[in-house]
């Protein structure tokens, strides 16, 4: 039976009136105020049924736990910062919901910040999120300042670069190579006998990378010409659009290979403006394998890197590294990649 506390009138805050506290809560509980701290900063800890008379004596006060207060006590704040270039694209969205799924079971919340793609406003978020001491700052990339790789060296929290690979990590790297997509992707459309090659990107230094590998290898196999599109990021349908009639204003390739299933969409519909057939007179090639690659007419040849998996590994190696002293060295994981052949390609 969860007890009601006499109710504080409406202008009670204004008032000056002191807030609900903690042992509030226990009282309207019925159990003890360290038993109400365990269930809210480690539930694992708690019997169920505490827990849910914890949490229905949280609502009926009103109580708002003092997190960071709990973090100062125990050296923990339960809250992990991630820093992503943008939001406006759904290719982090697996990777994040993953992350989330993983650590709320630990009861860790998840604060994310947004880069823009720019290292010195990576740098910027990194120095104020670092007053708020997080438990763990994850970083989209490899591509850093100086300053920022300093910093993060210097605190000695657990960092975990994803959606990349380095042989230099700051310390935990969750994430596929880039260049060796590029390398892959040209050998795959060489063997199915593409010669006249496009490449539409957004200014995205990961997609810069993977669309320069695969340039890089066409060039080894006797393919010098290659046109080369840079949009500004983030990436859209209009720059995918934008991006394939800017290009046939000059050059006719069989093929379009783009930094991500966004732009290839764009590609897509405005190819079926023209009525340019897809794949007969134009294929198109993307990167990302997003939900609606496998839906659009016709369905999107791609590249498949699982974001899903990397924010599942994430978090499992945040917990890990939370629970236990760091590795003697830094901690690499490949998930590696995989190129999906559909209808457009």
């Amino acid at each position: 039976m969860v007890r009601k506390l006499k109710s504080r009138s409406p202008d009670a805050r204004a008032s000056g009136a002191p807030s609900v506290t903690l042992i509030d809560v226990a009282r309207v509980a019925g159990v003890a105020p360290m038993t109400v701290s365990r269930a809210l900063h480690r539930p694992e800890l708690v019997r169920e049924e505490t827990q849910k008379k914890v949490l229905a004596a949280v609502r009926a006060t009103g109580y708002v736990p003092n997190m960071l207060a709990g973090g100062l006590a125990s050296s923990r704040s339960r809250l992990v910062a991630v820093l992503l270039p943008t939001i406006a694209s759904s290719i982090f969205a697996e990777t994040v919901q993953a992350l989330m799924d993983g650590l709320s079971v630990a009861n860790y919340q998840t604060l994310i910040g947004l880069t823009g793609y720019s290292a010195s406003r990576e740098e910027a978020l990194v120095e104020a999120l670092l007053g708020r001491r997080p438990d763990a700052i994850v970083l989209a990339g490899t591509d850093h300042t100086n300053t920022t790789i300093d910093r993060l060296t210097r605190t000695g929290i657990p960092v975990v670069e994803i959606w990349d690979l380095t042989e230099k990590p700051i310390d935990m790297v969750i994430g596929f190579s880039h260049e060796q997509v590029g390398r892959e992707v040209a050998r795959h459309l060489l063997q199915k006998g593409y010669h006249r090659f496009g490449v539409i990107s957004v200014n995205d230094p990961r997609g810069l990378r993977r669309c320069e590998s695969f340039r890089a290898e066409l060039a080894r196999h006797g393919i010098s010409e290659c046109p080369f599109e840079t949009l500004p990021a983030p990436a859209t349908l209009e720059g995918g659009r934008r991006g394939l009639s800017h290009m046939l204003e000059y050059t006719t390739p069989d093929i379009i290979v783009c930094s991500s299933d966004t732009l290839a969409e764009g590609v897509l519909m405005e190819a079926a403006s023209r009525g340019i057939q897809v794949p007969t007179d134009l294929a198109v090639m993307g990167f990302g394998d997003l939900s609606m690659a496998a839906q659009l007419h016709p369905a999107l040849s791609t590249v498949k890197v699982g974001g899903a998996d990397i924010g599942k590994r994430t978090a499992e190696a945040l917990l890990e590294r939370f629970e236990t002293a760091p590795p003697a060295g830094p901690r690499c994981i490949d998930t590696g990649f995989a190129i999906i052949d559909r209808e457009s390609a």
